[in-house]
Formats: C-alpha cells, structure tokens, sequence
C-alpha cells in the first residue's frame, strides 16, 4: 500500500471519528436547505470511518476507495457552504477565509488518491 493511501485512509477515520464525537462544527457546515443536519453529520462520519479502514485493508480498498469517492463528492456542497459563509462573515478571521477558499481544490487530488486506492 502506499503512503497517500495510508494517509488519507487514516486520516478519514480520525475525521470520522470527530464527526461522531464532536458534530457541531460540522453541522455548522451543512448546506443550509438540508434537513436533520445532526443525522447527516452522523452518517457522514460512520461512512468516512468505514471507507478509511476499507482502504487501509487489501480486501477492501477498491470498495473503499470508491466509497470515499463518493463521499468526498457528497461532502463538496458543505464545503462550498463553509467557504460562502466564511467569505461572508466580517468575524472569520483572512486565513480561515483563505484556509476555506484553497480547500476547495484540495478535493481533486483527495479524490485521485480514493481512484488509485480502488484501482490497488
């Protein structure tokens, strides 16, 4: 396995975790018309968890990789959401806003490391 995949399948359980642990921030996030933002944040963080050890495990990578594929492509609006609120708000401070803005980006890769993880 190599070391991105490592990476990011560890780092989707940690995340997943927080999720479970502390949702707040993250049902923050949400895109404002989606109903029962805590259920969301819940099922988010079950799903990152799962996909993040499936990569982690030969047997299970390719599902796992498409599994955080689809996730991440899922999770996109919440981030756009963060970024737009950021943007708005005159509290947040410039390198949260420019934190949240190169973010955005920050998917495409992510996702290609998730390709290459159910092509292993």
């Amino acid at each position: 396995m190599t070391r991105d995949i490592t990476i990011m399948g560890s780092a989707f359980i940690g995340i997943g975790v927080l999720h479970l642990v502390k949702p707040g921030p993250f049902e923050n996030i949400v895109p404002k018309v989606l109903p029962r933002k805590k259920d969301l944040v819940y099922a988010s963080g079950v799903v990152e968890i799962a996909a993040g050890a499936m990569m982690l495990h030969p047997r299970t990578r390719r599902l796992g990789g498409l599994g955080a594929v689809a996730l991440l492509a899922g999770v996109f609006p919440a981030n756009v959401q963060m970024t737009a609120d950021a943007l708005r708000s005159s509290r947040a401070p410039a390198w949260y806003k420019a934190g949240t803005v190169l973010r955005l980006p920050l998917q495409a890769p992510m996702i290609r490391i998730a390709l290459k993880a159910a092509r292993a």
